[in-house]
């Protein structure tokens, strides 16, 4: 009887146990407990930021690959990541301007995008995809790397980042900055295993209208919006497209937009956004370089692609061109000329409430106060350049020589030290934030004549 009582409360013990179980994996996140999916195997190994990892590309023929590199199809090959191998992974190179500028001036050193699940089923410990970045005019290797770190410090979704030594077959190829690529995994990550879908919209043609890539809504018609579409990272079924459709049409009147934008998201993304001068990307004249995350009809904005920012990019530079002071002083209230605000909704529309537009203004305030003015900046750079100097030091394929790095380093560091002091003189309402008063007064524009834009990478470099 004493035995049978024993294994009776056993059981009870063992019951409480399970049901105890069961309410914690149905509550942990409201907890504070993280699901698996949210801290991978692959964020604390090869996106662990505090050192330079390594990479060794093994393939048969690498001189066939480069040769091919330009036409953008996957070869298989052996990576070595770390010390740990793996086999059968597709490697190919990417990228557009960069891609076509690399191979027009004769150069080797390709941005490249590596697939695990290309030819079979694998990953790296639940990684599907990254890239390895060239740094294609970046002479500090950083624009990325600080803009990524940005993002991350104000809740935005980022991809993971950190830096590779790159090898190929055992010979030193050079430093690239390893990128988590906005798929599966990263959905995973950042949204949970019933993540939504995600697009990369981009132009087939500058020259045409791209409506679509800019979030406008013009009709119900799935073809309009092929520009999204065709570049769904995961296949859309027509309740996808129906959704997205549906919310552009209530982002396009202005009205009702937390329901179908995740407003808070989308304003700390446009805070970096404005604040780095990317105008290669959704706010400047191309509207692309961004990930579009929906998910029950409620849309987010994700950053990619800012090896261009900073006042960098060429094709959306006014006159006088490399005007540096111009760019540190870049309105932050109306970021572009009034023709391309009124096509971009996301930020147009949303400005437009002015319960948002004040919102906006309070997470510059938390930016620079709590990135910039705590010195979290300056030594974030600091740290940065004493852990890949060594390794920029030896870099063969580097665009730029060592000494070239040096100053590009201090050039975006000293970049951004004046933007903030400009984007608080904005805030305060001491230095002009709209376009329209800067043309009329820049008596009180922070001086950033001491700033020559070209130090932190230009197409010119690429002919040395």
């Amino acid at each position: 009887m004493l035995k049978r009582n024993y294994i009776d409360r056993i059981c009870v013990i063992v019951m409480v146990f399970a049901l105890g179980l069961t309410v914690l994996f149905m509550n942990g996140e409201s907890l504070g407990l993280k699901p698996a999916s949210a801290t991978p195997g692959y964020k604390t190994r090869l996106f662990d930021k505090t050192k330079v990892h390594t990479i060794d590309i093994q393939m048969d023929d690498w001189d066939a690959f480069l040769e091919t590199a330009a036409e953008e199809e996957y070869s298989a090959c052996t990576l070595v990541i770390d010390g740990e191998k793996f086999s059968n992974v597709g490697l190919r190179a990417k990228g557009n301007n960069s891609r076509r500028l690399t191979e027009r001036y004769g150069l080797e050193r390709y941005s490249l995008k590596i697939e695990f699940d290309h030819y079979e089923y694998g990953s790296y410990y639940g990684l599907d995809k990254f890239s390895l970045d060239a740094s294609f005019q970046d002479n500090s290797y950083m624009k990325t790397w600080i803009t990524y770190d940005m993002m991350e410090h104000m809740g935005v979704p980022t991809p993971l980042c950190s830096w590779a030594w790159v090898r190929v077959n055992g010979q030193d190829w050079g430093l690239f900055l390893a990128i988590e690529e906005p798929e599966e995994a990263f959905a995973k990550r950042n949204f949970g295993n019933d993540y939504g879908q995600l697009y990369k919209p981009d132009y087939k043609k500058l020259a045409d209208e791209n409506a679509d890539v800019h979030l406008r809504y013009t009709d119900d018609d799935f073809d309009s919006y092929d520009n999204i579409f065709r570049n769904a990272k995961f296949k859309p079924t027509d309740e996808d497209k129906e959704r997205l459709i549906a919310s552009l049409k209530v982002l396009s009147t202005g009205e009702n937009l937390e329901t179908v934008i995740d407003v808070d998201e989308v304003l700390r993304y446009f805070t970096v956004q404005v604040f780095v001068v990317n105008l290669d990307s959704y706010l400047g004249k191309t509207g692309h370089n961004y990930f579009l995350y929906e998910e029950d009809g409620v849309l987010k904005i994700l950053p990619w692609d800012y090896n261009l920012a900073f006042g960098t990019y060429s094709l959306g530079m006014p006159e006088p061109i490399n005007d540096s002071t111009l760019y540190v002083n870049y309105p932050i209230n109306t970021p572009a000329s009034g023709e391309i605000m009124r096509n971009r909704p996301l930020y147009h529309n949303i400005m437009k409430n002015n319960e948002y537009y004040a919102q906006y203004h309070e997470y510059f305030d938390y930016l620079i106060e709590s990135y910039f003015e705590s010195g979290y900046f300056e030594q974030f750079v600091d740290d940065s350049r004493q852990l890949i100097a060594p390794y920029v030091e030896k870099d063969a394929t580097a665009f730029c020589a060592y000494e070239d790095f040096l100053l590009g380093v201090d050039t975006i560091e000293k970049f951004c030290l004046l933007r903030a002091e400009s984007v608080r003189g904005q805030l305060d309402g001491t230095i002009p934030s709209t376009i329209a008063a800067q043309a009329e007064d820049k008596s009180s524009f922070v001086d950033a004549s001491s700033v020559w834009l070209p130090d932190m990478g230009e197409i010119a470099d690429l002919k040395d």
